[in-house]
């Protein structure tokens, strides 16, 4: 029991670090994608406060996205990013790597903290990185259905104006 307290209160501590934190990582990480050519015309078709807003209500809000948010929450939220991100033109490839790049930011800030020094450290920090990893998998996901959707909805359009053309 005491090391499950150990591993949680590690966790807790992490998210509050990570919370704490989220102006300076959404800077962080709007200078890294503007440096990035993956993310080029993500860039060029989405306003840079939009793109810092949404990193930071990420960062921010971690144990919300973690903890508390369902699946339908998640599903909705990034539906609704991926729809958003199609109607704007933006290519899938440079919102797949927006979203890795946050990820992998946020990986590169907890080890600049030195956050798994200690084994218990990586133990406590292993339920954490676990349910990143899939909180991360379902933002891919979502915004991938949302995406299509958005494109299913342009293409019947489309197709409604060659018809009655």
């Amino acid at each position: 029991i005491c090391c499950r307290q150990e591993k949680l209160m590690f966790a807790f501590k992490l998210i509050q670090l990570i919370e704490a934190h989220a102006e300076p990582l959404s800077e962080g990480l709007t200078r890294k994608i503007k440096k990035d050519n993956r993310c080029l015309e993500l860039l060029r078709r989405v306003p840079s406060d939009e793109l810092r807003r949404r990193s930071h209500e990420i960062y921010r809000n971690l144990n919300d996205w973690l903890r508390n948010k369902t699946e339908s929450e998640i599903e909705e939220r990034y539906i609704g990013l991926g729809m958003r991100r199609a109607k704007q033109g933006v290519p899938y490839s440079d919102l797949l790597w927006a979203v890795s790049t946050t990820k992998e930011h946020l990986w590169e800030f907890m080890q600049a903290e030195g956050l798994f020094a200690e084994p218990i450290d990586i133990l406590g920090g292993m339920d954490l990185l676990h349910s990143l990893d899939r909180f991360f998998d379902r933002i891919l996901y979502f915004a991938a259905i949302g995406y299509q959707n958005a494109q299913q909805v342009e293409q019947a359009m489309q197709g409604h104006a060659v018809i009655h053309t």
